[in-house]
Protein backbone atom coordinates (compact mmCIF):
# COMPACT_ATOMS: atom_id res chain seq x y z
CA UNK A 1 0.00 0.00 0.00
CA UNK A 2 0.93 3.58 -0.25
CA UNK A 3 3.71 4.46 2.30
CA UNK A 4 6.30 8.09 2.91
CA UNK A 5 9.84 7.27 2.00
CA UNK A 6 11.32 11.08 2.17
CA UNK A 7 11.42 14.06 4.56
CA UNK A 8 8.07 15.67 2.74
CA UNK A 9 6.09 16.00 5.83
CA UNK A 10 5.84 20.14 7.54
CA UNK A 11 7.08 20.30 10.93
CA UNK A 12 4.12 20.19 13.02
CA UNK A 13 2.42 16.89 11.26
CA UNK A 14 5.85 15.02 11.87
CA UNK A 15 5.29 15.60 15.98
CA UNK A 16 1.91 14.86 15.96
CA UNK A 17 2.53 11.37 14.24
CA UNK A 18 5.50 10.85 16.57
CA UNK A 19 3.78 11.91 19.65
CA UNK A 20 1.16 10.00 18.75
CA UNK A 21 2.40 6.20 17.36
CA UNK A 22 4.89 6.59 20.63
CA UNK A 23 2.07 6.64 22.99
CA UNK A 24 0.18 3.87 21.06
CA UNK A 25 3.75 1.79 20.99
CA UNK A 26 4.23 1.87 24.67
CA UNK A 27 0.91 1.34 25.33
CA UNK A 28 1.38 -2.03 23.20
CA UNK A 29 4.89 -2.94 24.59
CA UNK A 30 2.81 -2.81 28.21
CA UNK A 31 0.18 -5.01 26.90
CA UNK A 32 2.29 -8.11 24.42
CA UNK A 33 2.36 -10.65 26.50
CA UNK A 34 5.95 -10.98 26.81
CA UNK A 35 5.25 -14.07 28.80
CA UNK A 36 3.64 -16.12 26.40
CA UNK A 37 6.26 -15.15 23.97
CA UNK A 38 9.58 -16.23 26.75
CA UNK A 39 7.87 -19.75 26.94
CA UNK A 40 6.50 -20.51 23.84
CA UNK A 41 9.50 -21.21 21.11
CA UNK A 42 6.87 -21.72 18.86
CA UNK A 43 5.44 -18.37 18.80
CA UNK A 44 9.13 -16.56 18.73
CA UNK A 45 9.87 -18.47 15.50
CA UNK A 46 6.53 -17.47 14.02
CA UNK A 47 6.96 -13.67 15.24
CA UNK A 48 10.65 -14.10 13.80
CA UNK A 49 9.33 -15.70 10.46
CA UNK A 50 6.42 -12.95 10.38
CA UNK A 51 9.34 -10.26 10.91
CA UNK A 52 11.32 -11.25 8.08
CA UNK A 53 8.33 -12.21 5.71
CA UNK A 54 6.89 -7.67 5.99
CA UNK A 55 10.46 -6.76 5.35
CA UNK A 56 10.60 -9.17 2.27
CA UNK A 57 7.02 -7.46 1.39
CA UNK A 58 7.83 -4.43 2.17
CA UNK A 59 11.09 -3.29 0.44
CA UNK A 60 9.63 -4.70 -2.91
CA UNK A 61 7.89 -1.36 -3.69
CA UNK A 62 7.16 1.12 -6.42
CA UNK A 63 8.02 4.81 -6.51
CA UNK A 64 4.82 6.65 -7.70
CA UNK A 65 6.01 10.39 -7.19
CA UNK A 66 9.07 11.94 -4.95
CA UNK A 67 8.60 10.74 -1.51
CA UNK A 68 5.37 8.37 -2.10
CA UNK A 69 5.76 4.36 -2.73
CA UNK A 70 3.25 1.47 -3.35
CA UNK A 71 3.88 -1.68 -1.81
CA UNK A 72 1.55 -4.52 -0.20
CA UNK A 73 0.94 -4.09 3.40
CA UNK A 74 -0.03 -7.73 4.36
CA UNK A 75 -0.77 -6.16 8.57
CA UNK A 76 -4.20 -8.17 8.08
CA UNK A 77 -3.27 -11.44 8.11
CA UNK A 78 -0.44 -10.40 10.61
CA UNK A 79 -2.93 -9.25 12.73
CA UNK A 80 -5.47 -12.25 12.93
CA UNK A 81 -2.37 -14.43 13.38
CA UNK A 82 -0.52 -12.77 15.85
CA UNK A 83 -2.60 -10.89 17.57
CA UNK A 84 -2.97 -6.68 17.58
CA UNK A 85 0.01 -6.42 20.10
CA UNK A 86 2.83 -8.78 18.74
CA UNK A 87 1.47 -7.58 14.50
CA UNK A 88 2.61 -3.98 16.03
CA UNK A 89 5.48 -4.89 17.46
CA UNK A 90 6.42 -7.37 14.36
CA UNK A 91 5.36 -4.77 11.81
CA UNK A 92 7.60 -1.75 13.91
CA UNK A 93 11.04 -3.97 14.35
CA UNK A 94 9.81 -4.53 10.66
CA UNK A 95 9.61 -1.09 9.99
CA UNK A 96 12.81 -0.25 11.86
CA UNK A 97 15.02 -2.73 10.15
CA UNK A 98 13.76 -1.26 6.55
CA UNK A 99 14.73 2.26 7.97
CA UNK A 100 17.97 0.76 8.39
CA UNK A 101 19.49 -1.11 5.71
CA UNK A 102 17.71 2.24 3.23
CA UNK A 103 20.63 4.74 4.76
CA UNK A 104 19.02 5.15 8.07
CA UNK A 105 16.38 7.98 7.15
CA UNK A 106 13.67 7.65 10.24
CA UNK A 107 11.81 11.03 9.30
CA UNK A 108 8.59 9.52 8.07
CA UNK A 109 9.31 6.51 10.38
CA UNK A 110 6.21 7.31 12.77
CA UNK A 111 3.96 8.47 9.86
CA UNK A 112 4.36 5.16 8.17
CA UNK A 113 3.73 3.86 11.60
CA UNK A 114 0.38 5.09 12.23
CA UNK A 115 -0.84 4.51 8.66
CA UNK A 116 0.46 1.09 7.26
CA UNK A 117 0.68 -0.51 10.97
CA UNK A 118 -1.19 0.88 13.39
CA UNK A 119 -4.55 1.76 11.06
CA UNK A 120 -4.84 -2.01 9.71
CA UNK A 121 -4.17 -3.17 12.82
CA UNK A 122 -7.36 -0.91 14.03
CA UNK A 123 -8.93 -1.92 10.81
CA UNK A 124 -8.69 -5.88 11.60
CA UNK A 125 -9.70 -5.56 15.02
CA UNK A 126 -12.89 -3.78 14.54
CA UNK A 127 -13.97 -5.98 11.79
CA UNK A 128 -12.78 -9.42 13.73
CA UNK A 129 -14.67 -8.14 16.66
CA UNK A 130 -17.96 -6.99 14.58
CA UNK A 131 -17.79 -10.36 12.92
CA UNK A 132 -17.39 -12.46 16.42
CA UNK A 133 -20.42 -10.46 17.78
CA UNK A 134 -22.71 -10.52 15.23
CA UNK A 135 -21.98 -13.07 12.41
CA UNK A 136 -22.89 -16.99 12.75
CA UNK A 137 -20.05 -18.96 13.57
CA UNK A 138 -18.64 -19.95 10.10
CA UNK A 139 -15.28 -20.86 8.87
CA UNK A 140 -15.99 -19.33 5.67
CA UNK A 141 -17.55 -16.24 7.19
CA UNK A 142 -14.55 -15.96 9.15
CA UNK A 143 -12.29 -16.20 6.27
CA UNK A 144 -13.70 -14.18 3.79
CA UNK A 145 -14.83 -11.21 5.86
CA UNK A 146 -11.90 -11.03 8.12
CA UNK A 147 -9.20 -12.37 5.37
CA UNK A 148 -10.16 -11.27 2.06
CA UNK A 149 -12.61 -8.09 2.20
CA UNK A 150 -10.45 -6.94 5.83
CA UNK A 151 -7.58 -6.47 3.98
CA UNK A 152 -8.88 -4.71 1.27
CA UNK A 153 -10.51 -2.16 3.21
CA UNK A 154 -7.51 -2.11 5.00
CA UNK A 155 -5.69 -1.29 1.57
CA UNK A 156 -8.48 1.49 0.94
CA UNK A 157 -8.39 2.79 4.35
CA UNK A 158 -4.39 3.09 4.03
CA UNK A 159 -4.21 4.90 0.95
CA UNK A 160 -7.26 7.52 1.30
CA UNK A 161 -5.52 8.61 5.15
CA UNK A 162 -1.98 8.61 3.31
CA UNK A 163 -3.75 10.81 0.84
CA UNK A 164 -5.25 13.24 2.83
CA UNK A 165 -2.14 13.57 4.95
CA UNK A 166 -0.87 14.84 2.09
CA UNK A 167 -3.48 16.89 1.03
CA UNK A 168 -3.85 17.86 4.16
CA UNK A 169 -0.35 19.18 5.09
CA UNK A 170 -0.20 20.84 1.44
CA UNK A 171 2.39 18.36 0.17
CA UNK A 172 0.30 17.80 -3.07
CA UNK A 173 -2.04 19.54 -4.16
CA UNK A 174 -5.76 16.97 -4.53
CA UNK A 175 -5.41 17.20 -8.08
CA UNK A 176 -2.13 16.00 -8.10
CA UNK A 177 -3.32 12.91 -5.39
CA UNK A 178 -6.20 12.01 -7.57
CA UNK A 179 -4.08 11.92 -10.17
CA UNK A 180 -1.35 9.76 -9.30
CA UNK A 181 -1.96 8.14 -6.55
CA UNK A 182 -6.08 7.55 -5.68
CA UNK A 183 -6.48 5.14 -8.98
CA UNK A 184 -3.60 3.09 -7.86
CA UNK A 185 -5.16 2.80 -4.64
CA UNK A 186 -8.32 1.72 -6.31
CA UNK A 187 -6.10 -1.23 -8.34
CA UNK A 188 -4.37 -2.22 -5.37
CA UNK A 189 -7.37 -2.99 -3.26
CA UNK A 190 -8.03 -6.29 -5.27
CA UNK A 191 -4.53 -7.68 -4.91
CA UNK A 192 -4.10 -6.50 -1.25
CA UNK A 193 -7.10 -8.83 0.02
CA UNK A 194 -5.96 -11.81 -2.06
CA UNK A 195 -2.58 -11.40 -0.90
CA UNK A 196 -3.68 -11.44 2.81
CA UNK A 197 -6.75 -14.01 2.23
CA UNK A 198 -4.46 -16.48 0.81
CA UNK A 199 -1.85 -16.58 3.13
CA UNK A 200 -4.59 -16.69 5.98
CA UNK A 201 -6.04 -19.77 4.07
CA UNK A 202 -3.12 -21.70 3.69
CA UNK A 203 -2.28 -20.81 7.85
CA UNK A 204 -5.70 -22.21 8.76
CA UNK A 205 -5.80 -25.37 6.53
CA UNK A 206 -2.34 -26.71 7.92
CA UNK A 207 -1.84 -25.16 11.22
CA UNK A 208 -5.07 -23.49 12.40
CA UNK A 209 -4.25 -23.18 15.96
CA UNK A 210 -1.31 -20.57 14.51
CA UNK A 211 -3.79 -17.83 14.62
CA UNK A 212 -4.81 -16.43 18.23
CA UNK A 213 -7.87 -15.03 16.56
CA UNK A 214 -9.35 -18.02 15.81
CA UNK A 215 -11.29 -20.42 17.64
CA UNK A 216 -11.12 -23.66 16.19
CA UNK A 217 -14.07 -25.39 18.39
CA UNK A 218 -16.32 -22.84 17.87
CA UNK A 219 -15.62 -22.35 14.13
CA UNK A 220 -15.25 -25.96 13.13
CA UNK A 221 -15.65 -28.73 15.92
CA UNK A 222 -19.15 -27.43 17.36
CA UNK A 223 -20.91 -26.58 13.76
Amino acid sequence: MISLNAEILPGLSFYVFNLFYACVFLFTLYRAPWHKLRVNQGLQHLCFGATVLLVIIWSIRADLSEGVSIHFLGMTALCLVLGWDLAIVCGSVALALIALFSGGDWSNFAANGVLTILLPVAVTQLVMLWVTKTMPKNFFVYLFVCGFFCAGLSAALTGLSVSLTLWLTDVYPWFKIEQDIVTIIILTIFPEGLLNGILLTAIMVFYPDWIRSFDAKAYIDDQ
